[in-house]
């Protein structure tokens, strides 16, 4: 991707939830140079009350978390927003995710680890469908 291409395409904003503060740094700046406005919290709780507050494009959170889980946070921010994508990240490969505990049917899951621009390709390619 190149400069042009991220100037020219709409600002998307991206609300990260990840616990784990060296990856949430690591997530937020890798989305940032790929020209997202990325805002980012430690716990789902709070970013859920992010939500209520303004629009994001696309929810990206951890699974296993403190206070809220990922799967709750998904589940109460799509009931605010039903046009918010979600994006789950989790280091949990036995995790399933199923539409009867509310888990968003079309959300997609990448298992940690990853390359940072796998990510980035991952977002990419749900926000431009």
């Amino acid at each position: 991707m190149t400069a042009s291409d991220i100037s020219s395409r709409p600002l998307q904003r991206i609300l990260l939830a990840e616990d784990d503060q060296s990856m949430r740094g690591f997530l937020e700046r890798a989305l940032e140079r790929a020209g997202y406005d990325v805002v980012s919290f430690g716990n789902g709780a709070e970013a859920l009350e992010r939500v209520h507050e303004e629009p994001f494009t696309l929810l990206l959170t951890d699974i296993v978390m403190p206070e809220m889980d990922g799967i709750e946070l998904a589940r109460r921010a799509s009931e605010i927003d039903p046009d918010l994508k979600i994006m789950f990240i989790t280091g949990f490969a036995a995790v399933t995710l199923n539409t009867e505990n509310g888990t968003p049917s079309d959300a997609k899951v990448l298992s940690k680890p990853f390359h940072l621009r796998d990510l980035v390709n991952e977002v990419d390619m749900l926000l431009a469908s």
